[in-house]
């Protein structure tokens, strides 16, 4: 069964850049679909974008598009969540995923999280 582990999160002041990372074990990556979800302090866990098993196919959901990019090493077993233009919006506890299926920037068909990292942007 994969083990996920979520590394990068910090305190960065708004307009920063953060990058996020994945690393997978015990099962090979690329036989998921892998996503990136959020919780913000108070409110649901909302998706953030997802990544084909290949990598060929990324989504993003509306408000982070043009700022983050998802992409994958399968050689390394790692996926990556790059975090520019940062907002105090962006606030929240980031988790990754693995799955079978995106639908859109949606991961579908959870199979495991991770136990989530802290990106804190003030305000």
């Amino acid at each position: 069964q994969v083990q996920l582990v979520e590394s990068g999160g910090g305190l960065v002041q708004a307009g920063d850049s953060l990058s996020l990372s994945c690393a997978a074990s015990g099962r090979r990556f690329d036989s998921y679909h892998m996503g990136w979800f959020r919780q913000a302090p108070g409110k649901e866990r909302e998706g953030v974008s997802c990544i084909s098993s290949t990598g060929g196919n990324t989504y993003y959901r509306d408000s982070v598009k043009g700022r983050f990019t998802i992409s994958s090493d399968n050689a390394k077993n790692t996926m990556y969540l790059q975090m520019n233009t940062l907002k105090p919006e962006d606030t929240a506890v980031y988790y990754c995923a693995v799955g079978r299926s995106c639908s859109g920037f949606i991961l579908q068909h959870l199979e495991r999280w991770g136990q989530g990292t802290l990106v804190t942007v003030p305000s």
